[in-house]
């Protein structure tokens, strides 16, 4: 017996993710283009979608955040590069090397790591250093990039094949002084490194924020991650003509007729006003639909905007059609995405929330069936 369909799904266009890494490409230039699917790739399907970017070389390089996410590229027969984001931890780094995955030396302990786990597989490790610019989350300082790079060029079985920093405020105005110094500091270090023992590979430190809004200097390689599904990390910058590529569709499941005073959910947090009717729709925050979105979110059905009321449930919430609708179960609701003319996207969600698009689109759940269009 085939599986049931999930109540609510998600469809992903293909094309759109393809119309806006044209856009990254067009800025990087010369520039090599990763594409980052990490967190199965935004919540837009990793294996797909880097089937499809591989397919039409939309990206050079892939990079994901876990070594499992790599493996299940190679699983899947993808050949495109693949850059771990983050260092291995001990107990994957076998299987990290094994799979041909690039890995991030942040320190000497890592570098060693690598060093040991590579002879004693008797392959080549390729990795790439990251420098702490200004993030302060992994890397080193930019003063000690020549003393490690040294040492890993001494490393045996191992190569340098990159370096690259993370600029953490290159997607605000207020950030701009800051990711220009963050860059020179980051460039600097580069290139003193460079002229003792010779180009890097690869060299690169541009997330979307910067390939939307910074000069790219001397890299050679950028790292797109939302602006390939269709947002600018900048809300209310509009830098680009960006496409989202999800969409996220259900259906009516109840309609009923409520009178004044009559109260809806749990905690009984909302009451109505005038008599009115009330559409039941089968998605939760089990879903991916986040809770703080009780009475204050909102849904397109039937071509119109309709407010979120009551608490959202783990399976269901429920939404005010007004006391004139002819909305009837079955009709189609959509959470992200177009009906007619009215468009909700994840940004509406992520703003409600005090929260990011990335959030958005990564919290919707492996529960939610994903569709794939425009291959």
């Amino acid at each position: 017996m085939p599986r049931c369909p999930s109540p609510s799904h998600a469809i992903i266009d293909l094309r759109a993710i393809a119309a806006n890494l044209a856009v990254v490409r067009k800025r990087a230039g010369d520039r090599k283009v990763l594409f980052a699917v990490k967190a199965d790739a935004y919540g837009h399907g990793a294996v797909e979608v880097s089937r499809y970017v591989e397919k039409h070389r939309y990206a050079d390089w892939l990079a994901v955040a876990t070594v499992a996410e790599g493996q299940e590229l190679v699983e899947a027969g993808i050949t495109l590069p693949i850059l771990k984001l983050s260092p291995a931890d001990p107990w994957d780094m076998d299987a990290a090397i094994t799979s041909g995955m690039r890995l991030t030396v942040v320190d000497f302990d890592t570098l060693e790591a690598v060093s040991k786990a590579a002879v004693r597989l008797g392959i080549t490790a390729r990795i790439h250093i990251a420098v702490d610019s200004g993030m302060g989350r992994i890397g080193l300082r930019p003063e000690h990039l020549a003393q490690l790079t040294a040492a890993a060029d001494r490393t045996e079985r191992v190569e340098v094949e990159g370096v690259f920093t993370h600029l953490p405020m290159s997607d605000v105005p207020e950030g701009e002084e800051f990711t220009r110094h963050e860059i020179d500091a980051f460039m600097t270090a580069v290139t003193q490194t460079q002229t003792d023992r010779g180009p890097f590979p690869l060299v690169h430190l541009a997330n979307s924020g910067a390939i939307l809004g910074h000069d790219l200097g001397k890299t050679s390689m950028v790292r797109a991650g939302i602006v390939g599904y269709g947002y600018d990390p900048d809300p209310h910058a509009n830098r680009a003509d960006l496409h989202p590529a999800l969409s996220w569709i259900s259906h009516v499941t109840f309609v009923k007729t409520i009178n004044p005073g009559d109260a809806i959910g749990y905690g009984r947090t909302w009451t109505a006003s005038e008599t009115t009717k009330i559409a039941t729709v089968p998605v939760g925050y089990a879903d991916g639909l986040s809770r703080g979105l009780s009475n204050k979110g909102h849904v397109l059905i039937g071509g119109s905007v309709h407010p979120i009321v009551g608490r959202i449930c783990m399976d269901q919430f429920m939404v005010d059609l007004g006391p004139d609708s002819s909305v009837t179960v079955g009709d189609e609701v959509v959470l992200i995405g177009t009906q007619g003319d009215e468009v909700l996207t994840a940004d509406d969600m992520a703003e409600l929330l005090g929260t990011i698009s990335y959030e958005i689109t990564c919290a919707i759940s492996k529960r939610v069936d994903r569709r794939w269009v425009g291959q």
